[in-house]
């Protein structure tokens, strides 16, 4: 089974039922396994998540979410990081975060070409979202 890198969008939008990609992430969620994939975090995804949950839903929700969450995560490692910095320096017309341009380089190593999120930085690195 492959692995599909969840953004902290992708996260968000299946917690947050007034989310306007709640719907389509639900859907996409229950058609994972049908299409051979198996979603993963970043360590830094799971940090990200959690203060954005803490901030506009509460520390109840961030809090379940955060001991609740089943999902693998891949720890950002020194060379991550280290591509995570080249990536920003190389796309200075974007306005990558430091957790995208992490995520990018967790992908490029593991060699995973699908993200399952609505941020358009994704696909401005040239990352396929789920559709």
């Amino acid at each position: 089974m492959a692995q599909i890198l969840v953004d902290t969008s992708g996260v968000y939008a299946l917690l947050d039922e007034d989310d306007e990609h709640h719907r389509k992430a639900a859907s996409l969620l229950r058609s994972l396994p049908a299409r051979g994939l198996k979603p993963l975090l970043t360590s830094f995804v799971v940090a990200e998540c959690h203060a954005l949950l803490l901030s506009r839903l509460g520390q109840a929700t961030a809090r379940r979410w955060l001991l609740s969450q089943v999902w693998p995560i891949e720890r950002v490692t020194a060379d991550d990081e280290s591509r995570a910095w080249e990536i920003i320096e190389q796309f200075r017309d974007k306005a990558f975060s430091y957790t995208d341009a992490s995520c990018f380089a967790v992908m490029e190593r593991l060699k995973i070409a699908v993200a399952f999120g609505f941020d358009p930085h994704f696909e401005q690195y040239g990352v396929e979202l789920l559709k």
